[in-house]
């Protein structure tokens, strides 16, 4: 079955050059393509996609709204299920990448990553994965964190897990592997995942990238830690 892409950028050469890459893949299809977040929000709705891959600044409505109506669609509604949102940026310090992130985004991409990076994250993104590495996530979040003021939420909200669960989600804001987390704690991989999947489903998070997100939100991992 193929990924059903929806592309979204204001720049037209922009948007079609990315919709006739990805288009010539022989396991995905561009659904749509749209030139602002409302229309974007009218697509997803209509074609209900896999991926969204969305630019962040657009006038009339800016990626950001566009991709929390996205996400925020109620399970049943047209558009709802596993549409996931992949953010695209020029600049890898983008304040917006960060709000992003924690408005339920799987990751995002440079605009001028090459055609193979592009091709890659779609496919990432489609099958329920973050696009942010382990190895590269402490270094991105890290950059967002400490981009301006930002909420602090309780540490209330990490109150149903198990203190080996915090620990896990610790390693998680750290920008640790599985592999790196059962290093350090001594159990398997496949234990790991089956904790990073508790995590997940007790904090309602879609992602470990929404999970890192969280461990700096809440203080139970500082930007330099």
């Amino acid at each position: 079955m193929s990924i059903r892409v929806l592309v979204v950028d204001d720049q037209a050469m922009v948007r079609e050059g990315f919709a006739a890459l990805l288009g010539a893949q022989e396991d995905i299809e561009v659904v749509g393509q749209a030139e602002n977040g409302v229309r974007a929000v009218e697509l997803a709705a209509l074609h209900r996609p896999d991926v969204v891959l969305m630019d962040v600044r657009m006038p009339v409505m800016d990626g950001l709204e566009a991709a929390r109506r996205i996400l925020a669609q109620a399970p049943g509604e047209p558009g709802a299920g596993d549409t996931h949102v992949l953010m695209l940026t020029t600049f890898d310090v983008d304040d917006y990448v960060y709000d992003a992130l924690r408005l339920g985004a799987s990751g995002f991409l440079l605009k001028d990553a090459l055609a193979d990076e592009l091709v890659a994250a779609v496919r990432i993104v489609a099958s329920g994965e973050a696009l942010l590495a382990p190895s590269v996530t402490k270094r991105l979040i890290e950059q967002f964190a400490v981009a301006g003021a930002r909420p602090v939420l309780s540490r209330e909200r990490l109150a149903g897990l198990t203190e080996r669960e915090l620990e896990v989600m610790t390693l998680l804001g750290r920008g640790c592997s599985n592999q790196e987390i059962a290093a350090q704690l001594f159990i398997a991989q496949q234990t790991v995942k089956t904790h990073v999947s508790k995590i997940l489903a007790k904090l309602e998070l879609r992602d470990r990238v929404q999970a890192v997100v969280l461990a700096y939100d809440t203080g139970l991992v500082e930007p330099g830690s």
